[in-house]
């Protein structure tokens, strides 16, 4: 999936246009400059085509060489990561010292597509004033209004203009497609080449291109897989990125490129922000999840009470969702890196796995009558059959009712969690829709 990034100095808009592209109010949005600390991502459809859009916020003012030399960074990172950059900047402000110092940055890079986006042009008067920007360099403006929403139908159109054709995957769509992510210093490049070794010859790398993660055949120990991997595939041009921003543009893509995700979490440590907002991307993307406590050898107690507390504390932090597997292991000493895999393999079959509607409806249809929806405003939801959508990314099972828009979220967790006691759907996520009879 192509990978949108907005770049620009503060106070220009970036979050007001994120959350109007993703049609969400996910993004903060106001006028004191640096709010954005925490960087947004989300997912744009438009006119049949969807790709990932990140808001690259999360600048701090403090001197003006400091806040330059931020902007320098995060700029660099999402040139190298996105396959189109949208610039934005304020029509009423015109161009500043920052924009140009930001356009500097992306006239030196000739590869991936620039759309200049005159944001705040609220009235036919400020549309006029965008003729400014053409001496960035850049090519033509786009006059929007983000807060409004003018225009922003042209901008989307130009972006599906400028995304890469669907690059068909040379790996086989019948072998599991497995992605380790994590923060950063957890542990992740010990694991991959904990996992590879030194028996190169059973490893083969598929051609992709810098814009793709790479799949590399895993053959051995029983196992049969391509392990997505994007660390070391760029060069990073000396600079000295942010690694938290690196980190995330990062593991959008491996995660949207992978079926299962591994992620790994830090035992010295616990579990943090950063563990959570990678967590999110995987929820989001809906792809099994096995959890990995790497480094586990270097905790000094270790006893049945502190795995039970460690796998507590996780499965809270990432509730509702906690039908998953965490194993705990060390990428150094090579402990239990293969129970790991063995989980994501047993997560892959559970993300396949098929029930015949006659077996669903034999199973569920006597809970479902035992403890029915709760009536509302005295009307009776009855739901009389269910199935398995076939062919979905995910499992995705429909109840039929007379009265589907009076089922509530609790409900629908009791479903789900029927679903999960009866049948192996563990370490992937499942989706239940209610529709009309």
């Amino acid at each position: 999936m192509a990978l949108v990034a907005i770049v620009g100095r503060p106070n220009v808009g970036k979050s007001t246009l994120f959350n109007r592209l993703t049609q969400t109010r996910q993004a903060i949005v106001s006028e004191i400059a640096g709010t954005t600390r925490d960087r947004q991502y989300g997912k744009v459809e438009w006119c049949g085509h969807t790709f990932s859009i990140v808001d690259t916020g999360g600048w701090v003012v403090k001197t003006d060489d400091i806040f330059e030399d931020e902007i320098r960074k995060q700029v660099t990172i999402a040139t190298m990561e996105s396959d189109v950059i949208l610039f934005v900047v304020d029509v009423m402000n015109g161009i500043t010292d920052l924009d140009s110092e930001v356009a500097d940055i992306l006239r030196r890079q000739d590869e991936k597509p620039v759309i200049v986006v005159s944001n705040k042009a609220d009235s036919n008067e400020l549309i006029y004033n965008a003729a400014e920007f053409y001496a960035l360099g850049l090519g033509e403006p786009m006059c929007i209004s983000a807060l409004t929403g003018s225009g922003t139908g042209d901008l989307l159109d130009a972006i599906i203009s400028h995304l890469p054709g669907d690059r068909q995957s040379e790996a086989d769509d019948e072998l599991p497609r497995i992605a380790i992510v994590g923060r950063p210093n957890v542990g992740k490049s010990s694991l991959t080449n904990a996992l590879i070794g030194e028996e190169r010859n059973i490893v083969t790398d598929i051609a992709g291109t810098t814009r793709d993660s790479i799949h590399t055949r895993y053959n051995k120990f029983g196992f049969d897989f391509y392990l997505v991997d994007t660390a070391g595939i760029r060069k990073k041009n000396k600079v000295s990125e942010d690694l938290e921003f690196y980190s995330v543009m990062r593991s959008i893509r491996a995660i949207e490129n992978s079926d299962v995700c591994i992620l790994l979490i830090d035992a010295e440590r616990g579990i943090e922000a950063q563990d959570m907002n990678i967590f999110q991307l995987i929820q989001r993307n809906e792809k099994s999840l096995v959890v990995f406590v790497n480094k586990w050898d270097t905790v000094e107690e270790k006893t049945n009470q502190t795995i039970k507390a460690f796998e507590s504390a996780i499965r809270e932090r990432m509730a509702p969702w906690t039908d998953f597997n965490i194993v705990f292991g060390s990428a150094v000493t090579q402990q239990h890196i293969f129970r790991a895999l063995e989980r994501a393999k047993d997560a892959y079959v559970n993300r396949k796995r098929k029930i015949s509607t006659s077996k669903l409806n034999e199973v569920l249809l006597p809970l479902i009558e035992a403890y029915p929806p709760p009536s509302i405003k005295g009307k009776f939801i009855k739901i009389k059959y269910c199935s398995q959508v076939p062919d979905t990314k995910v499992p995705t099972f429909i109840f039929y009712a007379n009265l589907p828009q009076y089922v509530k979220e609790p409900y629908y967790r009791f479903l789900e969690n029927k679903i999960r006691a009866n049948w192996d759907f563990t370490g992937t996520p499942i989706r239940v829709f209610v529709r009309q009879k």
